[in-house]
């Protein structure tokens, strides 16, 4: 089967409004990578309904991506959104306004602590330090959660990890992390093929995340998080390629690590001297990655997956391979509900992950795509990437997290 590039390339470039992105920050932008998208994949038919229940939702978080509201939480059928919070007074009331939220908080943590019965599930959309404690917090209390990536932020968090597990084993609740790729039209694709056996033995995958950072016009960050990151803390959008795809671990890592030349390397809360950081990992299967996560590299942005197996492989957007496997197999997405407009941001994925979402709470025995493990997975193996570098590319064993 040949699957064409205009099937699942998403590619066009849209600058994000300049009224809205001011409307969410105080200091102008320009692109932010994975919002300058135009969503032009095909569907498989119609969105079927699948419930007449709502789950009563809070978001946390607006921000300067407006990150709260550009998952269509307030347009799906299924959803009643019922209170927003952002730390920034304006951004909360224009959370609110956009998501037609019932009630505001001033931070994540009244609105999870006072909302009650009223709310059943949590979406985090805060900055990234602080998604894991707020969302131990919210399983804590009852809610099912979803989050922004990563799961987790850095080595000193990693001890977060078999909370996140266990609190989701014995609440019974759902966790998911919104990780994009899994629903771009690539990854959809490689999944399907992976889980019919069209690659046979997975030998070689490579997921890729260019990010350039813009020295004129910075993302902005709550206390700064940004800036001078290590790349690596931050390389769901690649690895996820293959954990997304298989729902498989990374087991060991080496790392190397390209020194940035902004001022922000030389000296920095992270003790964090590069801007791009290329992992090379052992897979749980038996096979090899290269995930690369770079923000210092001129000419191109943007996020892409590969893979190779004894069967067949999927490169430049086209699978090729034995053609009896995959011919009756659905690769592109199914259609939205009525009234959700995709965006087009991160390929298009992020109604899907909100409607994945919104199945797994609903629907018996439906299984979110990127539960907790899969989450621990992709982010963690990062965390370790970048320790290698920071050893000088020293082999290490990763942690494995399972359900």
């Amino acid at each position: 089967m040949d699957i064409s590039r205009k099937d699942f390339f998403i590619g066009s470039a849209a600058v994000v409004a300049a009224a809205s992105l001011k409307a969410a920050a105080p200091n102008p932008v320009g692109k932010i990578q994975g919002f300058d998208e135009s969503n032009e994949a095909k569907t498989d038919g119609p969105w079927e309904p699948f419930s007449d229940k709502k789950v009563r939702v809070g978001i946390a978080g607006y921000g300067v991506c407006t990150f709260g509201a550009v998952f269509s939480f307030q347009d799906h059928p299924n959803v009643e959104v019922v209170a927003a919070t952002d730390l920034d007074p304006e951004r909360c009331k224009k959370l609110a306004q956009v998501v037609h939220a019932k009630r505001t908080y001033p931070s994540a943590e009244e609105m999870i602590d006072k909302e009650g019965k009223n709310m059943d599930a949590v979406f985090i959309a805060t900055d990234a330090p602080s998604h894991a404690d707020l969302v131990l917090r919210a399983l804590d209390r009852g809610y099912h959660v979803c989050s922004a990536v990563p799961s987790l932020w850095g080595e000193e968090q990693l001890d977060r990890a078999p909370k996140m597990i266990e609190a989701v084993k014995k609440s019974g609740l759902v966790y998911a992390l919104f990780e994009t790729t899994a629903f771009r039209p690539q990854c959809i694709a490689m999944r399907r093929i992976y889980e019919a056996g069209g690659f046979g033995v997975l030998a070689y995958t490579e997921g890729e995340y260019f990010h350039l950072k813009d020295p004129k016009h910075p993302i902005g960050s709550y206390n700064g998080w940004r800036v001078a990151s290590p790349p690596q803390y931050y390389a769901t959008h690649s690895n996820g390629f293959y954990t997304c795809m298989t729902h498989k671990a990374f087991t060991e890592v080496t790392c190397v690590g390209t020194r940035g030349t902004l001022p922000e390397y030389s000296k920095n809360r992270y003790g964090n001297p590069f801007a791009s950081e290329v992992a090379f990992y052992k897979t749980e299967e038996g096979g090899s990655a290269r995930m690369t996560r770079a923000a210092n590299l001129p000419g191109y942005s943007g996020e892409l997956g590969r893979c190779f197996g004894t069967k067949g492989c999927f490169r430049n957007d086209r699978f090729a391979g034995d053609n009896s496997i995959v011919k009756n197999l659905k690769l592109v997405r199914a259609g939205l509900p009525p009234g959700v407009k995709n965006n087009g941001h991160h390929g298009g994925s992020h109604p899907y992950l909100t409607d994945d979402f919104l199945r797994a709470i609903l629907v018996p025995g439906h299984k979110v795509c990127v539960d907790v493990a899969t989450a621990l997975n992709t982010t963690v193996s990062g965390v370790y990437a970048h320790l290698s570098a920071m050893k000088g590319g020293e082999t290490l064993k990763i942690p494995i997290f399972s359900l």
